[in-house]
């Protein structure tokens, strides 16, 4: 499949102008379109894996300062990846439905301010880690970036239909950031959580890219739901799902956790993987994407990793 280049945004001329009649952009346009740019939902979902994973590498309440700058630290991380990914990305998120109204393609801010931006967020988020928290979660952040930009952005996306399964490791890194700021050290139980989230991502992305399979099509990036059928695709959601929920049962032996965890992680699977077969029977059997329903397994994702993280968390507390 050929590799869209910056030239493909000519397929679908600009007006020079997205935002409408309103006129110029207000200062809050500006604010609104850089805080977009760091996509604040996906920032959400990453803080949400790294929280929990302090409470549990603490047995408890961990130290608050730790966790503030953590937080800030991971924000402004998951921010510069972000923005980088959104400059690299300008000439396809034009085409695509899903994404014409960021701020690239509405030629609110400037590539070369989105760089400077994702620049200083870089830089911000380096030197919080390392002066408020430790060098090795610097290290770790720093090398989050570094994969989502250079290896998932500019290698994988738009020449593979494994983008999003190796590309999507970059995702897992705030659950090893989470323990080594309150460890200062790595072990086996982040690690597992690192694969829980590794084993998530495809099932969770496949979902959009299903439903979104026509934009991506247009701007030739190769999602597996381009490539191939839905019921493939179901297939594969359905495998990667059940590796999923074993992985985060394993964790249980391997942490030590009291029953809490275990009980959580196998009624959330179990939901999930319901989740998981109905799509792929619906897959099965209709074309229709109206059918098929594909965000619905989305929107149970969210919700899967946000209440296992959670437990996750309650854990020490509770158990």
């Amino acid at each position: 499949m050929s590799h869209a280049g910056p030239h493909a945004a000519s397929a679908r001329p600009s007006t020079g102008d997205e935002r409408g009649a309103d006129g110029p952009p207000t200062w809050r346009d500006v604010v609104a379109a850089y805080v977009g740019l760091t996509k604040p939902r996906v920032i959400e979902l990453l803080l949400l894996t790294t929280v929990p994973v302090m409470f549990y590498a603490a047995r408890g309440v961990p130290d608050l300062s730790t966790v503030v700058w953590t937080v800030l630290g991971g924000t402004f991380s998951a921010g510069s990846a972000s923005v980088f990914n959104c400059v690299y990305d300008r000439d396809i998120d034009e085409q695509m439905r899903r994404t014409r109204r960021r701020a690239l393609p509405r030629h609110i801010v400037s590539p070369r301010a989105a760089l400077v931006f994702g620049a200083v967020l870089g830089v911000l988020s380096t030197v919080i880690l390392w002066v408020g928290v430790n060098t090795l979660s610097a290290v770790l952040s720093v090398t989050a970036i570094a994969f989502y930009v250079f290896v998932y952005t500019m290698l994988l996306k738009r020449r593979t239909t494994q983008n999003i399964v190796w590309g999507g490791i970059a995702g897992c890194f705030p659950t090893l950031i989470g323990w080594t700021a309150v460890t200062g050290s790595l072990a086996w139980t982040p690690v597992v959580l690192f694969m829980v989230v590794f084993f998530w991502t495809p099932p969770h992305t496949w979902a959009l890219a299903l439903r979104y399979r026509e934009d991506y099509r247009n701007v030739d990036v190769p999602m597996l739901p381009v490539v191939k059928p839905a019921a493939e695709v179901g297939r594969q959601v359905v495998v990667y799902s059940w590796v999923m929920v074993a992985t985060s049962l394993l964790l249980w032996p391997v942490a030590g956790t009291s029953l809490v965890y275990p009980v959580a992680a196998a009624v959330l699977g179990a939901v999930f993987l319901v989740e998981a077969h109905r799509m792929w029977g619906r897959a099965k059997r209709f074309d229709a994407l109206s059918e098929i329903n594909p965000m619905r397994l989305f929107h149970a994702s969210n919700l899967y990793l946000s209440l296992l993280f959670v437990a996750v968390a309650l854990d020490p507390l509770l158990g």
